[in-house]
């Protein structure tokens, strides 16, 4: 499991599960985490509705 900012970010809203997507698609700093829109979230693998919302 990576131990960054963006899995503490994640865990803090409870969504650890996409951490390792995250970073394995190159969102592994906060400020490239601002940019991310709906196609990112399809990419990295987050569905479920209320999760894209956090």
């Amino acid at each position: 499991m990576c131990t960054n900012i963006v899995y503490e970010w994640l865990k803090t809203l409870q969504l650890p599960q996409y951490a390792e997507s995250f970073v394995d698609n190159g969102y592994d700093d906060l400020e490239v985490c601002k940019q991310i829109g709906d196609p990112d979230l399809d990419a990295i693998g987050v569905a479920v509705p209320h999760h894209r919302r956090r």
